[in-house]
């Protein structure tokens, strides 16, 4: 709702009724109840826990708490073990430092873990990179390299052609082959034209024969008288 005018004279007005107005003193209640009670967990390291204190503290602006007192209940909400870690960056008791000092430990001990826990996630998270190539590998087959097709002979079972197998002596075979079929076929041509010759020359002799027999007189038997 609209302010009536002249409703806000100072800063301090302004302050106080945005506040009453986003943060009302039910929710303003409740976020002063939780940093009070803050407490890290089992679990929680000890950046975690900072970063989740300095939460509570930017959702509740105005929760009126001093800067020793904040840091107080942080230092106090911590493990043994952080505690005596604050302790020992300080010197000594770490309370006993001023605010300033106080926030310039935390602040340090919290990159230190931060890094370290960094450092340890990128090994992690090599070996889990590693791992999952080794899984990988196991499960691909290697391809075998293809071969080239290698011609074997039919004649000696040796990597060459048969046309080049020292038993057949190579293209001689061929060539020796092809001679044996123009051989044989000179003979039958020559067979044939013997045969012809041969036939012809019978029937010649055949028909001289038969011309001399008609030329020559017949003699008969002389009749006894």
């Amino acid at each position: 709702d609209k302010e009536p005018p002249r409703s806000i004279l100072t800063w301090e007005d302004l302050v106080s009724k945005f506040i009453n107005q986003f943060f009302p003193p039910s929710k303003t209640t409740y976020f002063r109840n939780e940093i009070t009670n803050f407490l890290q967990k089992p679990n929680e390291t000890f950046n975690e826990a900072w970063e989740q204190f300095k939460d509570l503290l930017r959702q509740c602006p105005h929760q009126c708490f001093s800067e020793l007192h904040q840091l107080d209940t942080f230092y106090n909400a911590l493990n043994l073990n952080d505690q005596d870690a604050l302790d020992s960056a300080a010197g000594g008791n770490f309370l006993d430092k001023i605010p300033r000092e106080c926030l310039s430990i935390i602040e340090s001990k919290s990159k230190q873990i931060a890094a370290s826990l960094e450092d340890k996630l990128d090994i992690r998270m090599n070996h889990f990179e590693k791992s999952l190539n080794d899984m990988k590998n196991s499960f691909v087959t290697p391809t075998a390299p293809i071969k080239a097709v290698e011609e074997v002979c039919v004649t000696c079972g040796a990597n060459h052609s048969y046309n080049q197998c020292p038993l057949t002596r190579g293209n001689d075979f061929l060539v020796f082959h092809n001679n044996i079929q123009q051989f044989q076929a000179a003979d039958v041509r020559n067979f044939i034209q013997n045969h012809n010759q041969n036939v012809s020359n019978q029937n010649a002799s055949t028909s001289i024969k038969s011309t001399q027999s008609a030329k020559q007189p017949i003699s008969l038997p002389r009749k006894q008288l």
